[in-house]
């Protein structure tokens, strides 16, 4: 298990969180930001309006980008790594390593972007875990290596920062999650079109997305996972007095021996 930790800490270094979230607020403000929030919100759709509870959490870098509009959870809070101009009144400025909530109180947590650039993305996941009620529930939104922007990634220069980010493989997280104890329910990938910043070039290139919306992979920009936290539960012993003979029937002597 040791070597199996140390293997999954082994990430490239990001910039300081509070120095990163303005950053990717710039980026996430531009027609390819939008695009990508767009499709991510109508992932968010497919699945939040079916997880119930009283305390919701989304975790990430803008405050403005709010995944969580179609949820019935009554009480929603943001937390962000530093504070910014939009912020509402139920927003929590922690590091995204320490979350500053209880165990067990959440009832449904949204990490958005931030197992792409966190130090430790591990501790991210195991922090999500750790607050998460048993049965709650686990949405998280990461850019997919298995896309057009995951080789985009690998050939270019990584500008603007978001190309630094770790691209987390499905099968990594999946190991990871299985070690925290939750249970993977649903994966979705969508935003299938080539980075290109000219929405120009983007439009005579649609045939590219429609082409990759027929893979049967998870190709898209970004990838939604859905898991629940489970947690085993424990079969109560009950006292000897309270203990019930499964059939009321006599049970028959054996016979006395010739020798008894």
């Amino acid at each position: 298990m040791s070597q199996l930790s140390g293997r999954m800490m082994k990430f490239s270094a990001q910039m300081p969180q509070h120095k990163l979230a303005p950053l990717l607020a710039e980026w996430f403000d531009s027609e390819l930001g939008q695009e990508l929030i767009e499709h991510e919100r109508a992932l968010a759709e497919q699945v939040l309006p079916t997880l119930f509870g009283y305390h919701l959490l989304q975790v990430g870098y803008d405050c403005r980008q709010t995944l969580f509009e179609t949820s019935p959870v009554s009480r929603k809070v943001m937390l962000i790594p530093a504070m910014q101009l939009g912020a509402g009144p139920f927003t929590i400025l922690a590091e995204h390593e320490e979350l500053p909530v209880l165990n067990n109180e959440v009832d449904v947590v949204i990490l958005h972007h931030a197992l792409d650039f966190a130090t430790n993305p591990h501790q991210v996941l195991r922090e999500a875990a750790r607050v998460l009620r048993p049965g709650g529930h686990l949405v998280s939104f990461s850019f997919n290596p298995a896309s057009y922007w995951g080789l985009r990634r690998l050939t270019r220069r990584r500008v603007p920062p978001m190309w630094s980010g770790h691209f987390i493989r499905l099968g990594r997280l999946h190991d990871w999650l299985s070690l925290l104890e939750m249970t993977e329910l649903k994966t979705r990938s969508a935003c299938h079109h080539l980075p290109l910043k000219s929405p120009k070039w983007r439009q005579r290139l649609r045939w590219f997305e429609k082409l990759s919306q027929r893979v049967p992979m998870h190709s898209g920009a970004t990838m939604m996972v859905l898991a629940r936290k489970d947690v085993v539960g424990m079969t109560p012993i009950k006292p000897e007095w309270r203990r019930r003979r499964i059939l009321s029937m006599p049970v028959p002597e054996p016979k006395p021996t010739a020798r008894g």
